[in-house]
């Protein structure tokens, strides 16, 4: 009789185990981690595809409304200042921190491989950089805002030079991510992404470059040369966002 009782209250004991609740973390640690991982890094890649969309949408708005605004004579950064100089700030500031959280989610994205912690690492700069240009303005000139000299300032503020200094490393980590993970797209057989990797970095500093020299159009050059690789890093959460889901 005894013997009986215990192999009852084994085989209660193993339906316990099998349909309670004392089964339900027996998935194997890795897959969990991915499970829980998978929606989220997909929402922040997503982010991270906003952020120059958001950018560039809002300037152009800006641009059309502003008064005495020239694209030709001013750069992008100039819509900071005036009236509605806080929308352009705060846009910024926002484009900033959606890199910052798609950094996040390419990490959870490139597992191993090269280029999988410094390439996250770099955006992350650029979402840093971009929200610091936000929280410091450039100096007034070339008539605008109105009221602003007429030529370019004679110094440079303090909030000037940090924000210039800002923009231009973020500027540089972006650039410097290209590179960096065209050499993985290379060493995984993307010869596509790998070229259009290099031709962005490539490109923009070129732009950037053009756009500083004297009598050139500024706003035009600087604009491209971000929406080129500011576009870059939108494409490319995008596509790292499919690759997750589709696996």
């Amino acid at each position: 009789m005894q013997r009986i009782d215990r192999r009852k209250a084994s085989v209660e004991a193993g339906s316990t185990n099998t349909f309670g609740g004392s089964r339900e973390n027996r998935l194997e640690p890795g897959l969990s981690r991915s499970l829980e991982a998978a929606p989220k890094g997909g929402g922040l890649l997503l982010a991270g595809a906003m952020s120059a969309p958001l950018f560039f949408a809002v300037a152009i708005v800006l641009m059309l409304v502003r008064e005495g605004f020239d694209i030709r004579k001013h750069a992008i950064s100039t819509l900071t200042l005036g009236e509605l100089g806080w929308i352009q700030s705060a846009v910024f500031v926002a484009a900033g921190c959606l890199a910052l959280l798609g950094s996040i989610g390419m990490r959870q994205a490139l597992r191993g491989g090269e280029g999988s912690v410094a390439g996250p690492l770099l955006i992350a700069v650029y979402g840093i950089g971009m929200a610091c240009a936000g929280l410091f303005r450039p100096d007034p000139g070339m008539s605008f805002p109105p009221g602003a000299p007429a030529g370019m300032p004679a110094t440079m503020s303090v909030s000037a030079a940090v924000h210039s200094g800002a923009f231009f490393a973020a500027f540089l980590a972006l650039v410097a991510a290209c590179f960096l993970l065209a050499r993985r797209f290379g060493r995984t057989g993307e010869r596509g992404w790998k070229a259009y990797s290099i031709a962005t970095g490539l490109l923009a500093p070129i732009l950037i470059a053009a756009g500083s020299s004297p009598g050139s159009w500024i706003g035009v050059a600087m604009g491209a040369a971000g929406l080129l690789a500011f576009g870059w890093l939108s494409l490319l959460s995008l596509r790292l966002r499919a690759d997750r889901h589709s696996a």
